[in-house]
C-alpha cells in the first residue's frame, strides 16, 4: 500500500554534521591484490584406493552430509558411509534383472534419485534396463526401459529391499543404446526422467518430433505421490497407475505441435521436454532452479541445453546450431542450446559430452556458479557461466577421459565425478599451478592497522556501524571502511543499494565472550575482508588463534574451530566457529545484496562518534566527501530497527531483522526459488510473507511463508529454529538467535491474527473488494480523507466524522505540529510555500523521522520556521 496523505494549512533541517567529525584521507598502506591468486585444476581419487565397477551415478538422500550412493552400471548400488574414512558396502544389487550393463554397451542400471521425503518414507527410484513384456509388437520377454521404485529396510538404513520394486514406467526399447536413464527431483517434488530417441542412428524409429507416439527422445515429469489434482496418464502399454499427471505439464490438452494437428487424448502428456537426441545427464542449479541437459550429439555436435517447460530442442530436424539429418515441417520451432562443440579432439572439441552440475560449494571459489561439465571420449573437462540469456564464459579446468557422471560430495560441497576407465570416484581440485599476486599471509601483512594488539586502523580506514547488525552466532563485531583513491566516491541511494568503487575494502573484526556478559572473557576470532573488484568483489580471513598481535590467513576452503562458553548458571556449552571459505564470502556478499552487505542507507543512517561527539553517519561520511553528490534529508531517510528496541513496533522491527539477514537471497533478483521479498523497501502486504507460497512445503499443504497465529506452519519460523540442514540463514551459523525467534514467534501469535489487508479492510466496510466507492482513493463520506487514508489510521471510511488529523500551533519561530501517532504507523511532514503546489518537502528534523511507534501515542513535530508561509500535510505508510 503506498503512502497516502492530509494536509492542513499554517517544519525538517538536518542538524549539522559537525566541522571536522570526520576527515577523508587517503590511503597508501593496504596490500590486498585487486583479485585473488588464480589455481589451476586436476583430478584426484576421492576415496583412496576405493573401486568401482563402471560408475555411472553418484547421489545422496536429501539433506545427509555423511552417506554416499555409487550406482555401477552392471546393476549394483553401493553405499558410502562415514566419508571421512568410509565403508563400502552393497546397497541394492539388481544384477539379475539388468539387460546389459557392459560399456561401450548403453544398457544397464543408469539412474538413481532418492525421494524428497526419503527421510520419512524411505523411497529411491532407479531407472535400468531389463527384460518386460508389454503388449506392443515385439514386446514380449524383450528390452525394456523402466523405471521403479524401491523401499529402503525399515531396520538397515544401509540396505534396500529388493522385493519392495513398484514399477511406474515400463517402455519396450528396439535398440540397444541412446537409453538417457537419469533420474532427478526438482524443488517442485516432482520426479523428472531422461529419454533417448530409442537409438540407432538418424532417429531410426522416428521419435524425436512427436508427442503422441511413446516416452522417447525427452525428459518426462510425472508426479510419484499422486497429489490431488494430478491427472490420469492418457494409455499407453508403458504407462502405469503408480504416478500422476502433474497438471501443469506443457502438453497437457495440446492440440497441436509443431503447426500439426494432434489429439489430445494421444498425446504423452508426460513429457516436459522434448527434441533430444540422447540427454546423457541432467542436473538442476539448487539456487537459480535451471535445468541444465547435455545432449550427445551424432556426428557433429555436442550440445549444452537449459530445459525449460515445454521446450523443442531441436532433434532429429537439429543438430546443435545446424540443419539434422531430417527436414521440419513448416511450424517446426526449437530451442538453441546455450552451448555447442565440435566433433575433435581439441582443447573445445570432443565427441560425447557427460553433462555436469552448477558448483555449489565451498572450497573452490574460482567456480562459484559455473556449470561443470566434460566430454567422455576427449577428457576435456570444462565451466562455463551462464547469466540467464547467454554464455558469458567457457573454459578449459583440465582432461580425464572416462567422465561418464558427476555428483556432490554432501559433507562439502566438492565437484565428484564418475570415471569408468579408471573404475574410481574423482574429485576436482586445484592443482599447484598458480597465477597472480599471492594473498597476504598474515594480518599485519594486509596494512590494515597500524597497530593490531589495540586494533588501530591506518589512516583512510574508517569505523562504521550498523543499525542491525546480520547474526553472527553471539560474536561481537567491530567495522571499517577504506576508499583508499580519493578521486573515487561511493554512489548513494536513498533506498537502494549503493554503487561501490573497484578497489574499496570492508574489514569486521569478530570477538566471543567465552563467558556471557563478561567482557574480560572476549577471545579474538577473525578478522574479515572484502575487496571490491572489476569483477564483482572477494574475501579472505585471518584467524587470531591464542594471539593478540596478529592473525593469519585461512585457507580457501574455510575451517572450523570449537569453544566452550560458559552461559551462565554453571551452563556450559560447546559452540562450533565456524571461518568461512572464500566461496561462501561469495555466497552472500551478491551483487543484489550490494556486494558489502548493511553498506547501505538504512543501516548506516545512525549516529556515530567520530571523535568530535555522536554525529549522523550519512551527514559526516557526505560532508568528508565519501558521496558522488551531498546528502541531504537524512532524517527523512529509513533505518532499520535493532531487535531489542521496544518503542518500535513488532512489524518493523521484523522486517529489519529480514533485511538484515535474508535480503541478499530473499528479493526479486536474488534466488528464484524465493518468493518472498526481504527488502525494507517492500510493504508487508506486497512482500508474500503472510500466506505467502512456498516452492517446497515440506509435505504439509499448511505450511506457508508465514501462517498468522500459527507457529507450527509458519515456514520462516521454522528455518530460522532449525539446526543444521534446513537452517536460515543457511552458512556461518551453528548457533540459534533465541532473540529472533521470539520477535518472530510473537508477531505471528499477538499481531498477525488481526492484520488485514486492504482487500480485507475491504470486505469489512464494503462488502467486496470491487464495492462502488471502495477504490483507494475514493472518499465515500466525503471527511477528506479518502480511503486508503481510512485504511492506514483505522477511521470508518462511511462515517464523516470519523478521521485522522492533526493541528499546527506557533510559538515565536517555531511550529508544532500535534497528531495522533498510530502503533505501527509511519507519519512524514511535508511543507510547501503556497498553494496549489506541485512539489512538498519534507521536514528534515529529527523528529519527522520515519518510526513505527509500538503503541497508540501523541506525536509532536516541531519545525523551526525559516519563511513565512508554510503549507503543512502528512503522508502515512504502513511497514
Amino acid at each position: 500500500m503506498l503512502p497516502s496523505s492530509v494536509g492542513i494549512l499554517l517544519a525538517w533541517t538536518a542538524g549539522a554534521a559537525g566541522a571536522l567529525a570526520l576527515e577523508r584521507l587517503p590511503n597508501n598502506t593496504l596490500q590486498l591484490p585487486p583479485s585473488p591468486p588464480v589455481y589451476g585444476f586436476a583430478c584426484t581419487n576421492a576415496f583412496g584406493s576405493l573401486t568401482f565397477t563402471n560408475p555411472v551415478v553418484i547421489a545422496s538422500p536429501p539433506g545427509e552430509t555423511n552417506r554416499l550412493f555409487v550406482v555401477e552400471q552392471r546393476g549394483r548400488i553401493l553405499v558410502l558411509t562415514n566419508l571421512a574414512s568410509p565403508n563400502l558396502t552393497v546397497f541394492l544389487n539388481l544384477f539379475n534383472r539388468i539387460s546389459g550393463g557392459v560399456p561401450p554397451n548403453e544398457r544397464g542400471l543408469l539412474g538413481l534419485a532418492f525421494h524428497p521425503g526419503y527421510a520419512t518414507n524411505r523411497y529411491f527410484y532407479v531407472f535400468y534396463t531389463g527384460t518386460a513384456t508389454t503388449p506392443v509388437p515385439g514386446g514380449t520377454n524383450a528390452l525394456h526401459d523402466i523405471v521403479s521404485r524401491f523401499e529402503t529396510s525399515a531396520v538397515n538404513p544401509n540396505q534396500a529391499d529388493p522385493n519392495s520394486e513398484l514399477r511406474l514406467l515400463v517402455q519396450y526399447d528396439q535398440q540397444d543404446n541412446h537409453n538417457a536413464g537419469d533420474l532427478h527431483f526438482g524443488a517442485d517434488g516432482y520426479l523428472y526422467v531422461a529419454l533417448g530417441d530409442e537409438g540407432g542412428a538418424n532417429d531410426t524409429w522416428n521419435n524425436s518430433q512427436t508427442i503422441t507416439k511413446d516416452f522417447f527422445s525427452g525428459i518426462l515429469r510425472i508426479d510419484v505421490d499422486k497429489r490431488p489434482g494430478g491427472l490420469l496418464p492418457n494409455p499407453h502399454p508403458a504407462a502405469s497407475a503408480n504416478y500422476a499427471v502433474p497438471p501443469d505439464n506443457p502438453f497437457v490438452g495440446a492440440t497441436s505441435f509443431n503447426g500439426l494437428p494432434v489429439n489430445p487424448a494421444s498425446v504423452r502428456t508426460e513429457f516436459w521436454a522434448v527434441g533430444l537426441r540422447n540427454p546423457w545427464r541432467f542436473s538442476f542449479d539448487r539456487e537459480t532452479g535451471r535445468l541444465y541437459c547435455a545432449d550427445v550429439g551424432q556426428n557433429t555436435w555436442e550440445e549444452i541445453n537449459l530445459i525449460t517447460k515445454g521446450g523443442n530442442y531441436g532433434w532429429a530436424y537439429r543438430e546443435g546450431f545446424m540443419p539434422g539429418p531430417k527436414t521440419p515441417p513448416a511450424g517446426f520451432t526449437s530451442t538453441d542450446p546455450i552451448l555447442v562443440y565440435a566433433h575433435g579432439s581439441g582443447t573445445n572439441q570432443g565427441f560425447s559430452v557427460t553433462g555436469g552440475l552448477v558448483y555449489r560449494g565451498t572450497r573452490l571459489s574460482q567456480l562459484a556458479g559455473a556449470y561443470v561439465f566434460a566430454d567422455y571420449v576427449s577428457g576435456n573437462i570444462w565451466a562455463l557461466r551462464y547469466d540467464g540469456s547467454l554464455v558469458v564464459e567457457w573454459q578449459r579446468l583440465t582432461g580425464e577421459t572416462g567422465i561418464a557422471a558427476f555428483g556432490v560430495d554432501p559433507s562439502n560441497g566438492d565437484i565428484l565425478m564418475a570415471n569408468q576407465n579408471l573404475d574410481t570416484i574423482r574429485r576436482l581440485v586445484y592443482s599447484s599451478t598458480v597465477t597472480g599476486a599471492p594473498l597476504p599471509p598474515t594480518l599485519a601483512d594486509t596494512g590494515a592497522f597500524t597497530n593490531l594488539t589495540a586494533l588501530i586502523p591506518q589512516a583512510g580506514v574508517v569505523p562504521y556501524d550498523l543499525n542491525v547488525p546480520f547474526w553472527s552466532d553471539h560474536a561481537i563485531k567491530s567495522r571499517w571502511f577504506s576508499i583508499p583513491n580519493t578521486n573515487l566516491t561511493l554512489g548513494f541511494n536513498p533506498d537502494g543499494n549503493w554503487s561501490l568503487p573497484t578497489g574499496a575494502v570492508w574489514i569486521k573484526h569478530f570477538e566471543l565472550e567465552l563467558t556471557n556478559g563478561v567482557a574480560g572473557s572476549r577471545r579474538r576470532l577473525e578478522t574479515r575482508f572484502l575487496v571490491k573488484n572489476a569483477a564483482g568483489a572477494y574475501g579472505i580471513t585471518y584467524r587470531w588463534g591464542d594471539s593478540i598481535t596478529n592473525a593469519t590467513l585461512v585457507p580457501e576452503d574455510g575451517m572450523e574451530e570449537t569453544f566452550v562458553v560458559d552461559a551462565g548458571g554453571g551452563v556450559l556449552r560447546t559452540q562450533v566457529w565456524h571461518y568461512p571459505s572464500r566461496q561462501e564470502c561469495l555466497l552472500c556478499h551478491t551483487a543484489q545484496g550490494g556486494h558489502a552487505l548493511g553498506f547501505n542507507t538504512a543501516q548506516l543512517n545512525r549516529d556515530f562518534d567520530y571523535g568530535a561527539g555522536p554525529t549522523n553517519q550519512l551527514l559526516a561520511l557526505s560532508a568528508a566527501g565519501y558521496f558522488d553528490a551531498p546528502v541531504v534529508g537524512a532524517h527523512t531517510m529509513r533505518r532499520l530497527a535493532h531487535p531489542t528496541n521496544q518503542a518500535v513496533s513488532l512489524e518493523f522491527r521484523v522486517r529489519s531483522y529480514l533485511e538484515a539477514n535474508c535480503v541478499y537471497c530473499h528479493q526479486p533478483a536474488g534466488t528464484p526459488q524465493s518468493l518472498w521479498d526481504a527488502r525494507i523497501t517492500t510493504p508487508t502486504a506486497l512482500a508474500g510473507l503472510i500466506h505467502g507460497p512456498l516452492v517446497d512445503p515440506a509435505g504439509d499443504p499448511e505450511n506457508r511463508v508465514i501462517r498468522p497465529g500459527s507457529l507450527v506452519h509458519s515456514m520462516i519460523l521454522t528455518r530460522l529454529a532449525t539446526r543444521g540442514a534446513g537452517r536460515m540463514p543457511p552458512l556461518a551459523s551453528s548457533e540459534l538467535d533465541g532473540e529472533a525467534i521470539l520477535l518472530l514467534s510473537r508477531w505471528i501469535t499477538n499481531d498477525l491474527p488481526a492484520y488485514q489487508t486492504y482487500q480485507d479492510w475491504q470486505l469489512v466496510h464494503f462488502g467486496a473488494t470491487n464495492a462502488p466507492n471502495s477504490g483507494p482513493g475514493d472518499n465515500p463520506d466525503g471527511d477528506r480523507a479518502v480511503n486508503e487514508l481510512e485504511y492506514l489510521t483505522g477511521t470508518d471510511p462511511l462515517q464523516s466524522t470519523s478521521f485522522w488529523d492533526f493541528s499546527v500551533s506557533r510559538v515565536g519561530n517555531t511550529a508544532t505540529l500535534t497528531f495522533p501517532e498510530i502503533a505501527n504507523r509511519a507519519f512524514r511532514f511535508e511543507w510547501a510555500p503556497q498553494l496549489p503546489s506541485a512539489t512538498w518537502t519534507p521536514l528534515d528534523v529529527p523528529d519527522n523521522a520515519p518510526f513505527f511507534s509500538a503503541t497508540n501515542q501523541p506525536g509532536v513535530i516541531r519545525d523551526p520556521l525559516t519563511s513565512s508561509n508554510r503549507f503543512y500535510r502528512v503522508r502515512v505508510a504502513a511497514p
